[in-house]
């Protein structure tokens, strides 16, 4: 069953989610995730479906800020704008995420972050995209502790992929990512362990891993269900 078919298609709509976004987001960076040396457990992380793997943390490096757009484009039925990043990368090759990358040490902050790293990698303006508050911070496995910056996007746009970092760019409709039947559990070897992770299949595209966590944040906190 869709969610159409289970909801008004009017909540995916500008107004709609503006109000959703200003009742539910952090209003600054948050750094909830979970530290065994301080027994804080708030997790937004890629071990969200593996607990019985959180004592990796014990034995990791600190991590490096990084901060991504969750660039929610303000058509008459909301979409999210994707990336698919180069093969060659040497993080995350060839995965589906927002565009974004780590903090270098002249910005500012997450935001100024995320806009640049953003009109670096897809070419997308800052004057068309407005910032409405963040996510809950992600830790990811490659060690990086992620700001998601939630932005809505005018249309008045016209893309240019960096070549050396992004292979393709889509949009995928809001009411297919905040659909919770859309929102599977897979799992797969990784580093000689089962690690269970969410999937949002959509079309040939396949979302998962840290992408598909943050937009499953993103999910409970605007469209509960």
């Amino acid at each position: 069953m869709t969610i159409a078919q289970t909801v008004p298609q009017t909540i995916f709509t500008e107004p709609e989610f503006r109000v959703r976004a200003a009742a539910a987001l952090h209003p600054g960076p948050s750094d909830r995730i979970f530290d065994p040396r301080t027994g804080r457990a708030w997790s937004r992380s890629d071990w969200d479906l593996n607990p019985e793997l959180l004592a990796d943390f014990e034995v990791m490096e600190p991590a490096r800020a990084a901060a991504v757009l969750v660039p929610v484009i303000a058509r008459s039925e909301l979409t999210v704008l994707l990336t698919e990043r180069t093969a060659h990368l040497a993080t995350h090759a060839g995965q589906i995420a927002f565009p974004g990358g780590k903090v270098e040490p002249f910005d500012p902050d997450p935001i100024h972050t995320a806009l640049r790293e953003a009109e670096e990698e897809i070419g997308l303006p800052r004057t068309v995209v407005e910032p409405l508050g963040f996510l809950d911070g992600y830790r990811t496995g490659t060690g990086f502790l992620v700001t998601p910056v939630v932005a809505l996007v005018s249309t008045d746009f016209t893309l240019r992929l960096d070549p050396g970092e992004v292979a393709s760019a889509f949009e995928v409709p809001l009411a297919f990512l905040m659909d919770p039947d859309n929102h599977k559990r897979h799992s797969r070897e990784w580093r000689g362990r089962q690690r269970h992770y969410y999937a949002m299949p959509f079309g040939d595209r396949y979302i998962w891993g840290a992408t598909a966590g943050m937009l499953k944040n993103l999910q409970e906190g605007l469209y509960p269900r």
